[in-house]
């Protein structure tokens, strides 16, 4: 694996309270061979070339050290956000695992956004962070259907590998969940799917599901899509063109009813769906909880 240089790490973020409470934000690698159909990170905006081979970045842990021994705020750190940070090289490389060993040692939360089920390796290090801080894990979950997540995320684990690593993390008192983003006009927006997966996150335990029932589409990332769309999908590209144009955002038909439907499944199950009640829900007391843990 190539690795490129790197200044910083560690990124403070000033919305991060309006997204899964997280105060911080870093990606320990930049790109992605997932092989999502539709990924985000793939804008320009973004800025990685070749984006399908990820790269780790040089002396990243003694960076990253020393950025966490400055910090007086021992917040939410998320990971991932653009690069899934369990991606194969993990396995060998293991800066992940150097990184949540870091963070354990000078008392930071963190959120975690994956597809993979390598996660459930540092299900040790998860745990003992979660004893001290804050911890929430987002599983994106797209389709209850594996065939289907094979072909749209065609390198990562399958819907229901999601579905049990969430099992086992929950199990293990991790505040896991789902992240169904984005929603695909056409391809994962059917009412009957919506349920489906309502109904086996609630099975596997899954504390959480949030949408915002889309997809965004810009730039190079449009361009990819539609040639995926072509490959995989013959005719419907036209149907989006016809459909969106060159929108940003694009949500199925009839998205408001279907967003009822899943804030209604939701409830059937107990399942909390709307941001403020997530962070809620897996935020402790810090100073609270330090003081109870001492006994």
């Amino acid at each position: 694996m190539e690795f490129v240089k790197a200044k910083t790490i560690l990124a403070r973020v000033k919305d991060g309270s309006d997204w899964y409470g997280v105060d911080y934000n870093m990606n320990l690698y930049r790109g992605c061979c997932h092989g999502c159909i539709y990924c985000d990170s793939r804008s320009n905006c973004y800025r990685i070339e070749n984006f399908d081979v990820p790269r780790g970045k040089e002396n990243e842990l003694e960076i990253l050290e020393a950025e966490l021994k400055k910090r007086k705020d021992k917040g939410v750190v998320g990971i991932g956000s653009m690069s899934d940070t369990y991606n194969p090289f993990e396995r060998q490389y293991e800066i992940t695992r150097g990184a949540l060993k870091l963070l354990l040692k000078y008392g930071f939360g963190v959120a975690i956004d994956t597809k993979s089920d390598l996660i459930l390796r540092d299900l040790d290090l998860l745990k003992e962070i979660n004893r001290r801080n804050n911890v929430i894990i987002k599983f994106t979950v797209t389709t209850p259907h594996d065939e289907l997540s094979r072909i749209i995320e065609p390198h990562v684990s399958t819907s229901s590998e999601r579905l049990a690593a969430i099992r086992t993390l929950t199990d293990n008192g991790i505040f896991a969940g789902i992240m169904m983003n984005p929603v695909l006009p056409f391809i994962t927006d059917r009412k009957e799917d919506i349920r489906e997966l309502v109904r086996l996150a609630h099975e596997s335990g899954a504390r959480f599901i949030h949408t915002y029932m889309g997809v965004t589409l810009r730039e190079n990332q449009r361009d990819y899509y539609y040639e995926k769309l072509d490959e995989l999908f013959p005719g419907l590209k036209e149907k989006y063109m016809g459909q969106y144009g060159n929108r940003y955002f694009c949500s199925p038909p009839g998205s408001k009813a279907l967003y009822e439907l899943f804030v209604r499944e939701c409830d059937k199950y107990g399942i909390q769906h709307e941001m403020p009640d997530i962070i809620r829900a897996y935020k402790k007391n810090i100073e609270e909880y330090s003081q109870l843990s001492l006994f």
